[in-house]
């Protein structure tokens, strides 16, 4: 707190005014998905994200399923209850600034759990 009552002018009753932006994050590579769980509940985590690089919709979908919206856990894991093993999995990422991406057969039919794949990017 002392640091902060050297560098501003406004500091009053323990409150210091901050102002910020938010800048783009740029990423090498696509989108990463981790997909982990066991046959009737699929938990992906996602990173590597690009731009805002905050995720607040994701939706998985199987070979022989339409789109399927996810929950957030915690954090970026996100997770459905669909069984989709066997299926190749395509993903949409929205972020907080209301843009999207679609990674289409991401996964393999033969993904295994514990194993990641890169999607695109924003």
């Amino acid at each position: 707190m002392l640091m902060f009552t050297k560098i501003t002018k406004d500091y009053h009753a323990g409150i210091v005014p901050v102002q910020f932006r938010r800048v783009p994050c740029f990423k090498k590579g696509g989108i990463r998905f981790e997909i982990k769980g066991n046959p009737n509940w699929i938990l992906v985590l996602v990173y590597n994200v690009g731009g805002v690089g905050d995720v607040n919709a994701m939706q998985v979908k199987g070979s022989s399923t339409g789109w399927i919206t996810m929950t957030r856990n915690w954090g970026q894991n996100w997770q459905t209850g669909q069984n989709l093993v066997g299926q190749r999995l395509s993903f949409r990422v929205a972020t907080s600034d209301g843009k999207m991406v679609q990674s289409d057969n991401v996964a393999p039919s033969n993904w295994q759990f514990g194993q990641a794949f890169e999607g695109k990017q924003f």
